[in-house]
């Protein structure tokens, strides 16, 4: 596969993020939640801070450093990406997703100073933090860069 067909799949799945916030913010007030079952809701929240709320309340130095460090890490895995053999498949397919997802963020930081997260996993009294489409992608691609250096050994 050619390796402008990953940085196609980049822009679908940034344009999926971004689908995703769009009907969010169409259809769920901000702070409103919707159960869907025992262990999932959809809720409206902004996240001014990076992973987890980190910095969230950090003074709001954090709503330049944050987009700064996503353009920085983007460009980086842009260009990784161009040095990679296109033989190695799982490799750029790992990190085209995960650049998908720091964009897909990156956007949001930059138009609206703070991510739109609204994927609510909990049980019973157990929350796991709210996140969102581009914070699966970062995981799902963090977990198969991570498979395709050990799949290499």
């Amino acid at each position: 596969m050619k390796l402008k067909y990953y940085f196609l799949l980049v822009v679908f799945l940034v344009l999926l993020d971004q689908l995703t916030k769009l009907l969010v913010y169409g259809y769920i007030r901000p702070g409103q939640s919707i159960v869907i079952n025992p262990f999932f809701s959809l809720i409206h929240v902004h996240n001014h801070g990076a992973a987890f709320s980190l910095l969230a309340d950090a003074g709001g130095w954090q709503r330049y450093f944050l987009p700064a460090v996503s353009i920085i890490i983007s460009t980086a895995i842009a260009i990784w990406m161009m040095r990679i053999n296109i033989k190695h498949v799982l490799k750029l397919s790992a990190l085209s997703i995960l650049l998908a997802g720091a964009v897909g963020n990156l956007i949001d930081r930059v138009w609206q100073g703070f991510v739109l997260d609204f994927i609510d996993l909990h049980y019973q009294t157990f929350y796991w933090p709210v996140f969102n489409v581009a914070d699966i992608l970062i995981s799902l691609g963090v977990v198969l860069l991570i498979f395709s250096d050990i799949k290499k050994s």
